[in-house]
């Protein structure tokens, strides 16, 4: 029904990984041996959207997060930091890294550059680092003195890095080691130039990676129905299984023509594509959720501890989205182009 999966677990080493990682879900304890894992065997890197291989970076971010959202959330931040720091033309250090760029109000972190080079002390508490304290390295947005966005690379084992992952009560994607991070004079590097991150046509990119998590996790929700032996004897559970059929394989659609469109113009503006795409799979994930609880019950929910664990880290993982912002925005961009939807009607 989802070929995507079974067709990557062919992949040289993934069988075997989730196979060794088994049984899931992984709890917080059995998350980093497994990152460790991917890393390790040569899944650290991974192809850069727009370099021709869009589809393959998003085919594997999709895989892990059908087999367990919270070691996706890792490994996509790992992933990320790779690609911009080739991006960037900046070395990464061993060891695994994330991407740390939520801006909570009153957190905000102050790099204080030593000079004219890229060196500099961090200063202040960043929230939402997930991976706080198990990881090596981190990308942190932050600002300078004269309040100029910049992107900092920071080893987190040294002196004036401490973590707090104790206020992390979340019953979905519990197992991220997720926390804030208090930076009191750490030695941090700038990466690229003021502005970068945001600027950079991967950052949208990025963000249809996402979106392709999304949708791999929605397929293995999915799958609890497909599964279910209600189907042999309940219609409305065929029809919801249709449904969402018919709502993946938009999502999934999206997705790939996403792909031809990045890797075609990897150097373009990509804020329309991806707010296109991510409302998609949004909407898409949502109601796999909703109509594979209506079809089953409560059951599934109750009993099956990794369907129950994969619904709780989907609503919330989905809650990476901006919503309501989101399709404002996209609403805004098709005003400012009147013509736009009537030539799409061109096919």
């Amino acid at each position: 029904m989802y070929p995507e999966l079974d067709e990557l677990r062919d992949q040289p080493g993934i069988a075997e990984v989730l196979a060794s990682l088994a049984p899931f879900p992984l709890d917080a304890e059995r998350l980093v041996p497994a990152l460790n894992w991917l890393l390790d065997n040569g899944y650290g890197r991974l192809p850069i959207a727009g370099g021709g291989r869009a589809l393959e970076r998003w085919s594997m971010l999709s895989t892990v997060a059908a087999v367990d959202l919270s070691l996706l959330k890792l490994y996509e931040g790992h992933t990320d930091a790779m690609a911009i720091l080739d991006a960037f033309g900046a070395k990464a250090a061993k060891g695994s890294w994330g991407v740390w760029a939520a801006e909570a109000p009153g957190k905000a972190i102050c790099f204080k550059p030593d000079g004219g080079g890229t060196g500099g002390r961090l200063f202040g508490t960043k929230a939402w680092c997930s991976g706080a304290d198990v990881l090596d390295n981190a990308l942190i947005t932050a600002h300078t003195p004269d309040d100029q966005p910049v992107l900092v690379q920071v080893v987190l084992k040294q002196p004036g890095v401490m973590h707090d992952c104790h206020d992390w009560k979340a019953v979905g994607m519990a197992a991220t080691h997720t926390g804030e991070v208090t930076f009191d004079a750490a030695v941090g590097h700038r990466v690229g130039k003021i502005g970068g991150y945001l600027e950079r046509p991967g950052f949208w990119h990025g963000s249809i990676g996402i979106a392709a998590c999304w949708y791999g996790a929605a397929c293995a929700v999915a799958m609890t129905l497909r599964h279910s032996r209600r189907l042999e004897h309940d219609p409305h559970a065929q029809a919801h299984l249709g449904a969402i059929d018919a709502r993946l394989f938009a999502a999934r659609c999206a997705l790939q023509s996403a792909a031809v469109a990045v890797d075609a113009a990897s150097d373009e503006d990509a804020q329309l594509l991806a707010l296109r795409v991510r409302a998609i799979v949004e909407s898409a994930a949502t109601e796999t959720l909703d109509r594979v609880g209506r079809a089953l019950g409560a059951a599934p929910l109750c009993m099956d501890a990794a369907h129950a664990r994969r619904c709780a880290d989907l609503t919330t993982f989905l809650r990476q989205s901006h919503a309501e912002s989101d399709l404002q925005e996209l609403g805004a961009r098709c005003m400012r182009d009147d013509g736009n939807l009537l030539q799409e009607a061109h096919l």
